[in-house]
């Protein structure tokens, strides 16, 4: 296992290229959440990600006999640019295998960094068989994505930059997907400040880790498609359970939807773009799923920013319609020139502002004289909502809310 030692001598050789991102405090967050809230930015890091000081740091400490022959790796995107950005350093050639439900981002900023990207599979697991095959098969040296020590030496360097930012940080929350994130930040923070709880963050969708910190020993997990696709990992290893088992305090999972509200909260009230395997941090501080938080200086690492826009524009769509700051109506006009006008001055005098509208003559239920309008609203809040509907109803309109 990799010691104090490993991990400086990683942050020395990372030092010429990887930012050493801000850990900066939230008053806003601090009185919402009951904490001393800081954030770490990795989000604003190279790549948009911390993968880059584990691949940077592997890549740079191989042989230059092994590294002439070119690096191959499998990941769902954040460990693939780091790849592609450190192999391109090192000016060798880099293959990632990446499953087919990355987001277009990762894959299109992986190709721009100079990477050879193969689409494989539906989940990390399947991506990281072929990349094994290819790298047997080609004579490629692999660079795992979590299961490696050169690679969570570079990945401990955030803990000691955390250490030293925020000198009063109690506990310390982390993504976990493979466990090679904080098994570096784990060793790193107790080496220094062993009472310093370190907590992990993982996904109810892709829940390995988690179960198997309880059980005592590795249990893979059925993984479904989540927004967190950067933690959603079948199988951790042998090799980071052990650091989890060893240096980590607890191991929390959270809901699909509770990372969707972080995200969201981390870009309204944070003004910071996240990915869902960053936002985990904030939904498990936010659900109350770190014990004996109340009061004490916690540290949220915000691990990356490579979220696909249209992911997140549906999560924000959807957020919109779930704080009553927008509505779909759905109702019948006459079937004559001028009615839908008339339908939308009503709407106008109250306040609403039409984003959406679908006025349909022919496939619809509506009599044979009307035809049947579907409104997408902006709106202020649910009282307002309702006084539109009021509205619409006393001019003779029958408003339905359409699933």
């Amino acid at each position: 296992m990799i010691g104090l030692k490993d991990i400086e001598q990683a942050r020395a050789r990372i030092g010429e290229v990887v930012v050493s991102t801000p850990c900066l405090a939230s008053r806003t967050f601090s009185e919402e959440l009951g904490v001393q809230a800081c954030f770490k930015y990795e989000t604003l890091q190279l790549t948009g990600s911390f993968k880059v000081r584990g691949a940077y740091n592997k890549i740079r400490a191989l042989p230059p006999s092994e590294v002439a022959r070119g690096v191959i790796t499998a990941s769902a995107g954040n460990h693939a640019q780091g790849v592609a950005f450190s192999a391109a350093q090192a000016g060798v050639p880099s293959t990632i295998v990446m499953p087919k439900t990355t987001p277009l981002i990762k894959i299109e900023n992986t190709r721009r960094l100079g990477g050879r990207v193969v689409l494989i599979g539906e989940v990390f697991d399947e991506a990281y068989e072929e990349a094994r095959r290819l790298e047997a098969e080609e004579g490629l040296v692999f660079v795992h994505p979590f299961d490696d020590e050169e690679v969570i030496a570079g990945q401990g360097t955030i803990g000691l930059e955390i250490l030293e930012q925020a000198p009063g940080a109690e506990v310390v929350v982390v993504p976990i997907g493979g466990g090679g994130l904080i098994s570096g930040i784990a060793a790193a923070v107790k080496a220094v400040r062993p009472s310093v709880q370190v907590y992990g963050v993982q996904t109810q969708a892709a829940p390995a880790m988690a179960e198997s910190f309880q059980a005592g020993h590795v249990v893979p997990s059925q993984v479904v498609r989540s927004v967190a696709d950067g933690i959603a990992v079948k199988r951790p290893a042998e090799r980071t359970f052990e650091y989890i088992r060893r240096y980590v305090d607890g191991v929390v999972t959270v809901s699909e939807d509770e990372i969707r509200a972080a995200i969201m909260r981390l870009l309204e009230t944070g003004k910071t773009v996240t990915e869902g395997a960053a936002a985990v941090t904030l939904a498990a501080v936010a659900a109350g799923r770190i014990p004996g938080v109340a009061g004490r200086q916690v540290v949220m690492l915000l691990s990356g920013a490579n979220i696909d826009v249209a992911v997140l524009a549906h999560i924000i769509d959807r957020s919109m319609a779930e704080k009553h700051r927008a509505v779909r109506f759905r109702t019948n006009v006459p079937d004559r020139p001028g009615a839908l006008a008339e339908l939308l001055q009503v709407i106008g005098r109250h306040g609403g502002n039409v984003v959406r509208i679908q006025h349909d003559r022919v496939f619809m239920h509506a009599g044979f004289w009307e035809a049947q309008v579907d409104i997408t609203l902006e709106t202020r809040n649910e009282e307002h909502i309702e006084e539109l509907r009021q509205a619409m109803g006393e001019r003779g309109y029958q408003v339905e809310l359409p699933d």
